[in-house]
């Protein structure tokens, strides 16, 4: 009578670790003990602000991508995109509730490509609140389409960043001083911000978004830094002191 193998139908190559289970041999055996790390994970300052600049990128994201965009470079669009917002200043939230959040700011990069950027400003004309732009009337080109986006930030609790974007007409703009631009009091809206994308094809300009918001600042403090690494468990002691 042969004897029953114990480790039928368990064939693990070496050390091996499965579902919080950590197989390996003793002995000519296969044993099996549960895996359980009790060392904390590293989060020094400059670990913590790095997580809060993805966390705002990827929360911008979320928003961003139900309209139509165009990021041009290495590695897919959000990464694209992601390689451009973490420049943005680092806003500090609580981890739980505030998780989602996203604030709108100068700069939230909405395209990136090789044609020359239009340079935009928040201004007056004649009293009327206005977008204005560096594209000359002469300059336009019967291929050439631009897109305004428009960003509105929004506090239901949870601060977010709505996004919109239309194609823009020839039709709805002035000329102001030989440079096309957009008038209107909506431009005047201190919780609103726009950005011009010219599009000839399948190339854009890079843009960022033009905005009066100051909403966001009051999360950019050293109090909210302390309210936000508390939330998240407070910070580990780096290996080396920091640089500043």
């Amino acid at each position: 009578m042969k004897k029953k193998r114990a480790d039928v139908g368990l064939i693990v190559p070496g050390n091996s670790r499965i579902g919080g289970v950590t197989f390996y041999k003793r002995n000519g055996k296969m044993v099996g003990r549960v895996s359980e790390s009790r060392e904390k994970r590293s989060n020094t300052l400059p670990q913590f602000i790095q997580r809060q600049k993805m966390r705002h990128s990827t929360a911008l994201w979320k928003m961003l991508r139900f309209c139509e965009t165009m990021f041009m470079g290495p590695g897919n669009t959000y990464q694209n995109f992601a390689s451009l917002a973490n420049k943005l200043p680092v806003v500090y939230v609580e981890k739980t509730r505030m998780s989602d959040a996203s604030f709108l700011m100068p700069g939230i990069p909405v395209s990136n490509g090789t044609l020359p950027s239009v340079s935009l400003q928040l201004g007056e004309v004649n009293g009327t609140a206005a977008l204005l732009t560096d594209l000359k009337v002469e300059e336009w080109k019967y291929a050439q389409k631009l897109w305004l986006y428009t960003a509105e930030q929004q506090d239901n609790g949870v601060p977010r960043v709505m996004f919109k974007m239309r194609e823009l007409p020839f039709r709805e703009m002035t000329t102001v001083d030989g440079c096309l631009a957009l008038l209107g009091d909506e431009f005047a809206d201190p919780m609103k911000g726009w950005a011009v994308v010219r599009v000839i094809h399948d190339r854009c300009s890079a843009q960022g978004i033009v905005t009066r918001c100051t909403f966001y600042q009051q999360y950019t403090t050293d109090e909210a830094l302390q309210f936000s690494v508390k939330s998240y468990g407070g910070l580990t002691e780096p290996p080396f002191p920091l640089p500043y």
